[in-house]
């Protein structure tokens, strides 16, 4: 990946879509240019929780100019998110593939806790720094997320499951306002809240800020009031809610500085926020200005300096599992050079940080248990929190794993384009070499792509001398033949064959 002059992030909020461009100038970003629409993509999540076609056209027309703007940008240069409504619709990969080509670049669905994280990034860097524990609320349009941090550095992350959107749609129906309604909406919010109250609450943290354009909002109306002085309070808050209630509907509440495009969310996060407030002990909170988009672009910068959080993640899930570290490296070094040699003009350099990954991580379900210690693999990645990973990095690397020992039955039909064949040969025939677990040197492989099939040319001494590995390439081959897969191995047959008797006899 290289270093790129101009960068962008683009954030696809249950609430608002966002475009954040800036200039990149050694480890800082400056801002060029920054986006917003209300598309409210979260309003069109019905209970059957598909989007609707209206909500879906307001998205796509939203992203084409988005796109329009980011053209001639390199693919690299610019990343998508999708939050909350895109993790919960059951549309969302068919609305994903029209919303990609309306943007002209690939698309990630994060996890809640990881839109926390780049969350924190993004407000941690627009504060002035400190060592004091913070903590950072952001009420997106779906979910919630809570962090509490030091630094740069997120050390707790929850993402709840109540937004300004689905709460102002659920409790305040067409933008009228009752107390019972705030009451029930509040109890609601706190209900969610109650499982992390014990490590989020006051003494767990020194300064409470909000990120949100919600809290935004609600801090300069109450400025703007003579409530408060550009803080949010508790006192501020109950004036604003009682305020509310007495019009008894958004549209007449008449509150200095609201934006025509978020009164109708407005009161969803009003009762999120009290309700943060009422259950964490919070006395005042801060806005703030950074948000996910500038988290966004510092964790681009981070990659693009060889500081990659999707790295560190695994470095750190090999150590929780105990992954054998030598051997990681060895099968890593071999799977690479496979997979240059078998890939050829094709190579691809997702595709080789995707297999390194994998080389790291193939083994950290052994101690769930040796048998079938792929699948354990396979399905820690694809459930476990990993920061910097989107959703879809997780499932391809959980598939690549999953593939990479025994049975290719269970090869896709629809690959992702990340992993082809040759990622897939590169990882099994490498872990095939490496079973020793000792530094061996191999000697010259000969490879050679001749249409659809697979030329691998050992020494033939070599195979001699190593039964065991003859025989596992020649499984290989017979497994990779039930998929329609021609992999010719010159002269395996018959030295298998030949050493099957004397195989045999020795067990």
């Amino acid at each position: 990946m290289g270093d790129q002059s101009t960068i962008a992030a683009v954030d696809l909020g249950s609430n608002s879509f966002h475009c954040q461009i800036a200039r990149v100038t050694g480890d800082q970003f400056y801002p060029l240019d920054s986006l917003r629409e209300p598309v409210r993509l979260g309003a069109g999540l019905g209970k059957d929780k598909h989007i609707d076609e209206e909500s879906q056209e307001r998205a796509l027309a939203c992203l084409a100019r988005f796109g329009e703007r980011l053209r001639g940008l390199d693919r690299h240069a610019v990343r998508a998110i999708g939050t909350n409504t895109l993790r919960v619709a059951k549309n969302a990969k068919p609305f994903l593939r029209k919303a990609r080509t309306a943007l002209g670049f690939p698309i990630e669905v994060v996890a809640g806790r990881e839109e926390a994280r780049l969350i924190y990034l993004g407000v941690s860097h627009s504060l002035p720094t400190s060592r004091e524990r913070r903590l950072v609320i952001d009420i997106g349009g779906g979910s919630t997320e809570f962090i509490i941090g030091t630094g740069y550095k997120p050390q707790r992350l929850e993402s709840l499951f109540m937004g300004c959107v689905s709460y102002s749609l659920r409790f305040f129906r067409d933008g009228r306002i009752t107390k019972s309604a705030f009451k029930e909406a509040e109890l609601a919010a706190r209900a969610e809240l109650q499982p992390i109250v014990s490590n989020y609450a006051s003494g767990n943290w020194r300064h409470a800020v909000g990120s949100s354009g919600t809290i935004r909002a609600i801090a300069e109306i109450l400025q703007l009031s003579g409530y408060t002085d550009g803080l949010v309070t508790l006192d501020g808050l109950d004036r604003l809610r009682s305020q509310l209630i007495k019009a008894g509907d958004i549209s007449r509440a008449s509150l200095p500085g609201l934006r025509p495009d978020r009164q109708s969310v407005l009161v969803g996060g009003m009762a999120i926020l009290q309700a943060a407030f009422d259950e964490l002990g919070i006395e005042t909170l801060t806005p703030a200005t950074g948000a996910m988009r500038q988290g966004i672009l510092y964790d681009m910068l981070g990659r693009f300096h060889h500081h990659d959080m999707r790295d560190v993640t695994v470095t750190q899930f090999m150590r929780r599992y105990h992954a054998d570290m030598q051997q990681a490296r060895r099968v890593g070094a071999h799977a690479s050079s496979l997979y240059e040699r078998l890939a050829g003009n094709a190579l691809d350099e997702d595709a080789t940080q995707l297999l390194g990954w994998a080389a790291k991580l193939h083994e950290i379900g052994i101690p769930v248990a040796y048998s079938g210690y792929h699948k354990h693999s396979a399905y820690i990645i694809s459930n476990a929190d990993m920061p910097g990973f989107s959703r879809e990095e997780q499932e391809h690397l959980a598939t690549l794993i999953l593939l990479h020992r025994r049975s290719l039955k269970k090869f896709p039909e629809d690959l992702p384009e990340k992993i082809d064949r040759s990622v897939v040969l590169a990882l099994r025939l490498a872990v095939v070499l490496c079973r020793a677990r000792r530094d061996t040197r191999f000697p010259p492989l000969d490879i050679k792509l001749q249409g659809e099939r697979v030329r691998l040319a050992f020494d033939r001494a070599w195979l001699e001398a190593n039964p065991l590995t003859a025989t596992a390439l020649r499984e290989e081959v017979h497994e990779w033949a039930r998929i329609n897969q021609e992999i010719k191995i010159p002269g395996l047959d018959d030295i298998v064959q030949a050493q099957e008797p004397a195989f045999i006899e020795s067990i």
